[in-house]
C-alpha cells in the first residue's frame, strides 16, 4: 500500500486502526476511543480532547543513514509539547545522517497518514523508540490512523504492549 493510496483510502487507515484495537482488546489494555473534528496538528487536537499538549503522543518517523549503504528508520513518541532531537536519535543508531523520512515513506512504515501515525510499529522496518518524559502520565493521547478519533490509553499498558525502547528523544 503506497502512501498515495493512504491518503485517498480511508479503508486504508480504518484498517491500521482496527488492528490497533484487535492489538490492545487481545491484551485487555485500559483505553477509550474519543471522536472529535478532523485534526492532525498536536495543539489543536490536544484542546479538542481536553488535557495538556505534554499528555499527547507526537509520533514521528526518522531516517537514519549508517555508513553509506544502511539505512533505518526509527518511529520516534515524544511529548506533544517537546520536539524531537534528531542528533539523539543518530546517536542511538551511531549513523553517520539523520533526517524526518519523506512523508511517503513515514505514511508507508506507518500505515497511516502524518498527523495520524500510531505509537506503535507494525512493520518490521520500523524501530519503537518513546521519550521516558510522555510515560510519566498516567495515559496518553494519541489520533488513532484516523484525524477524527483518538485514543486515551494506559501508559503501563502501552508500555507493556508496544516494547518501545524507552530513551531521551526529545528537546524543548
Amino acid at each position: 500500500m503506497t502512501a498515495d493510496d493512504l491518503a485517498h483510502d480511508p479503508q486504508a487507515t480504518h484498517a491500521t486502526y482496527e488492528k490497533l484495537l484487535a492489538l490492545l482488546d487481545e491484551h485487555g489494555a485500559a483505553y477509550r476511543v474519543i471522536e472529535h473534528a478532523p485534526e492532525g496538528a498536536t495543539e489543536a487536537v490536544s484542546a479538542l480532547r481536553g488535557h495538556e499538549p505534554a499528555q499527547a503522543a507526537k509520533c514521528i518517523i526518522a531516517m537514519v543513514k549508517i555508513g553509506k549503504k544502511e539505512k533505518r528508520f526509527a518511529l520516534v513518541v515524544v511529548p506533544g509539547d517537546r520536539r524531537i532531537d534528531l542528533a539523539a536519535v543518530k546517536a542511538l543508531y551511531g549513523g553517520t545522517y539523520v533526517s524526518f523520512a519523506s512523508p511517503e515513506i513515514a505514511e508507508e512504515l506507518a500505515g497511516s497518514p502524518s498527523g495520524t501515525i500510531l505509537p506503535f510499529s507494525f512493520d518490521e522496518r520500523l524501530d519503537l523508540f518513546v521519550d521516558p518524559d510522555l510515560l510519566v502520565h498516567e495515559e496518553f493521547y494519541f489520533n488513532a490512523a484516523r484525524l477524527d478519533r483518538s485514543l486515551a490509553l494506559s501508559a503501563k499498558d502501552y508500555a507493556s504492549i508496544a516494547e518501545p525502547r524507552v530513551e531521551r528523544v526529545s528537546t524543548d
